[in-house]
């Protein structure tokens, strides 16, 4: 997975670490730092956690995109 910070760069968008995003329910999706450990999870409607995943090759659950 490419790392956000790389894509902001591409884009030309200013950004400081640690990079967070959450979803709308308040969870925490992405979190990237400045030396680029990132991790992002998904979570199921019900808010628990269906999917995790992090820049050492730590996989958890099954994503999204592969559901479709």
């Amino acid at each position: 997975m490419k790392k956000l910070s790389e894509t902001l760069t591409e884009m030309g968008i200013a950004f400081s670490f640690p990079i967070k995003i959450w979803n709308v329910n308040g969870y925490q999706t992405y979190y990237e730092d400045s030396d680029g450990y990132w991790d992002r999870y998904e979570y199921g409607d019900n808010g628990n956690q269906t999917y995790y995943e992090d820049s050492t090759g730590v996989k958890k659950g099954t994503p999204k995109s592969t559901n479709q």
